[in-house]
């Protein structure tokens, strides 16, 4: 699994800085042109769980940012929470979910771990499990989910 965090993307910058000032994290963001029209998905994350006043919150507070990145351009804006479970599309995203329940598949051994994620950096994880701690690199993470059965 790369790790690529997003915040070199000024859009997406200036995304996460309008989600941080409504009390949630942007956890990613796309922008998809097509046929002068600029589609944006949004997802948004924050402890507990994210309402649709939340989502729509956010949704009413980037319109003016992207009218002004897509002057012009027909706006499709779809804001959403991250799911029940959640793929885990970029290791930058593990940050967010510090404390919650996580699966990863892991290519050293080709099966699942699980626990709650304590920690995660540029070059890794660490979940705990039934038997431990459980530190992962992300060069043996094929793929992640979020799993609320891991949780307390």
């Amino acid at each position: 699994m790369q790790y690529t965090p997003k915040e070199r993307d000024p859009l997406f910058d200036s995304a996460r800085n309008i989600t941080e000032n409504l009390g949630m994290a942007l956890v990613d963001f796309a922008v998809f042109r097509q046929k002068g029209r600029a589609q944006v998905q949004a997802v948004v994350y924050k402890p507990g769980y994210v309402s649709l006043e939340d989502c729509s919150r956010v949704h009413h507070a980037l319109i003016p940012r992207l009218e002004e990145a897509f002057p012009g351009q027909a706006l499709h804006v779809e804001v959403s929470s991250p799911g029940i479970n959640r793929t885990l599309k970029d290791a930058a995203e593990f940050r967010h979910y510090i404390g919650r329940g996580i699966r990863c598949f892991r290519t050293d051994i080709s099966d699942w771990a699980g626990g709650v994620l304590e920690s995660a950096d540029e070059t890794g994880l660490v979940l705990t499990g039934k038997n431990g701690a459980i530190p992962l690199g992300y060069d043996i993470i094929a793929k992640a989910k979020l799993d609320y059965s891991q949780e307390a």
